[in-house]
């Protein structure tokens, strides 16, 4: 039997609950000294209550990765697609403690 893969690459399957994804507007990020945890939130207009709907733990070389890969990507996206603006909006007040941002 021929092995079909070439070195240095992996087989990754994506079943189809996780290929529809989860939509987040929101997503609240907090560290100790071994971890980053992401927590992804889908928050609504007027509704006071919302519910992380994922959780990523990433270990800080990973989560240094990620930034690195977000930020080529909207480099990418940006020469192509024009500049992604920020618009103002009020804050949320959160309480997660001294680590967590919005």
């Amino acid at each position: 039997m021929e092995n079909n893969n070439q070195e240095g690459q992996i087989n990754i399957e994506l079943d189809e609950k996780v290929a529809e994804g989860i939509y987040s507007n929101l997503a609240i990020i907090n560290h100790s000294n071994t971890e980053f945890v992401l927590d992804f939130i889908s928050l609504m207009p007027g509704v006071p209550k919302a519910k992380v709907k994922s959780r990523i733990i990433l270990t800080p070389q990973h989560a240094k990765r990620l930034l690195k890969a977000m930020h080529d990507n909207i480099q990418r996206f940006e020469s192509i697609h024009g500049q992604i603006k920020e618009e103002e909006q009020p804050p949320i007040p959160l309480n997660f403690g001294p680590t967590g941002q919005a």
